[in-house]
């Protein structure tokens, strides 16, 4: 209920926006986000957070004296992409900000680099420059890219889905494999993943991350999630029978697979997943006690962070701006909400007020010439994009992540790195 009146404000705003046009003392900047479908209840999260930085920006006095105008529209899913940025461009709007799902910002930030419009990216993990059906190399973790690169004018702050794969791999091989007395190099790992260009992205770290440590493939598992028999999935994972399990998945599916590792007692020494299923709270409200003793590799949320890993400065912010959130919509913020909010406090304070001006290119110039350290936005990122032409252009190199566990009930916590985790590591392996 809370999304639907959040969507359903939000149309009134935007109605509002419209009709005001353009001032010279209002920066418009447009947002794509899903309000309603599948990702809405995420996509609301991480526009909340977008909303209250500009808030926040806009009480400390705007950028040279402007105030911040957002355009909020619902973009439920890849088919609404090209509408809404026809609408925002006809507009006016040259700056616009996204998107939450991976499916999402792709051809968000292919749509509008061809208008010379500037994509600034919040959220969405999966790659902008990737064919969403790209083929896969299984023992390399390689992927056919795209033929044409997203242009200059996109931008991603969160990290990528192949920091997040490479992160659960390296985590699980370095940190898990000892305290359990194994040496990973006898791990068989198993590589689980939803064959779109979110899961493909996250299976593609994972399996790079694989192949760089010498580590063990034991199978590799890309299924549709709208099609896909969960029993058979794992039926097949079992096969191999690997030690680790790495998946990629949604909420539905991903709790779909942990169910079935339980009911077809697939013995794993460790189990670990990504962003938008393991992590989720509602992915331990689904499993109960058999999501204890699970890892996620994801970005963390305002709650669990420890804050003593930030700087002074940036953990002064979060302090403002959490209690600001719980004001308005009675909780912390969640992962969307934070990385919404640090991802627009970035672009906002740090590399709007840097510009010469506020046309797009010189937006982007401002962007690649910030360097911000880690720790130095609310979430534990800093700020420096990459500068080389091809894969990856202008994602941010220094976006955190983190791991996430299961650490009992309905209760997770971050436990790696150690500057911003605030529980230790536990084995509890959920699936034995």
């Amino acid at each position: 209920m809370r999304a639907k009146a959040a969507a359903l404000s939000i149309a009134v705003a935007l109605v509002a926006t419209a009709c005001s046009g353009s001032s010279s003392s209002t920066i418009r900047i447009g947002t794509m986000y899903p309000m309603t479908g599948t990702q809405g209840p995420g996509g609301v999260e991480e526009y909340r957070g977008v909303r209250l930085a500009a808030d926040l920006v806009n009480q400390d006095g705007g950028i040279a004296g402007k105030k911040i105008a957002l355009t909020p529209m619902d973009v439920p899913d890849s088919d609404a992409v090209p509408g809404v940025v026809d609408r925002l461009s006809s507009s006016g709007i040259d700056l616009v900000m996204g998107s939450y799902g991976s499916t999402i910002s792709a051809p968000a930030a292919s749509l509008t680099s061809k208008r010379g419009m500037l994509f600034w990216e919040t959220g969405a993990v999966g790659e902008q420059n990737m064919t969403e059906n790209a083929e896969e190399n299984s023992s390399m973790g390689q992927v056919k890219e795209a033929s044409s690169e997203t242009g200059r004018l996109s931008f991603r702050v969160p990290p990528t889905g192949v920091v997040l794969g490479r992160g659960a791999i390296d985590f699980m091989a370095h940190k898990f494999a000892p305290l359990i007395h194994r040496d990973p190099k006898h791990f068989r790992f198993a590589v689980a993943n939803v064959n779109d260009i979110y899961g493909t992205t996250v299976a593609r770290g994972a399996l790079e991350e694989l192949h760089r440590l010498g580590l063990h493939l034991a199978g590799r598992f890309s299924y549709d999630a709208a099609t896909f028999s969960p029993s058979h999935l794992v039926h097949e994972i079992a096969r191999v029978h690997p030690d680790v399990l790495f998946v990629s998945a949604y909420l539905d599916d991903g709790v779909a697979i942990s169910r079935q590792t339980r009911a077809q007692h697939l013995d794993l020494a460790g189990s670990i997943g990504t962003s938008s299923s393991y992590c989720m709270p509602q992915f331990g409200e689904a499993l109960g006690k058999d999501a204890v003793g699970l890892f996620a590799s994801d970005k963390p949320d305002a709650s669990s962070i420890n804050r003593n890993g930030l700087a002074p400065p940036a953990r002064k912010l979060l302090e403002r701006a959490d209690s600001a959130y719980r004001s308005r919509y009675g909780e912390s913020m969640s992962a969307p909400a934070l990385a919404g909010f640090s991802a627009a406090w970035a672009l906002f304070n740090n590399v709007m007020r840097r510009a010469t001006s506020l046309s797009p290119e010189a937006i982007a110039s401002a962007a690649r010439r910030t360097r911000l350290p880690i720790g130095a936005l609310p979430n534990g990122s800093g700020l420096e994009f990459r500068s080389d032409p091809g894969p990856g252009l202008n994602d941010n190199l220094r976006a955190e992540s983190v791991i996430w566990e299961w650490v009992g009930v309905d209760k997770r916590a971050v436990v790696w790195p150690p500057r911003y985790s605030t529980h230790p590591i536990r084995v509890l392996v959920a699936s034995r």
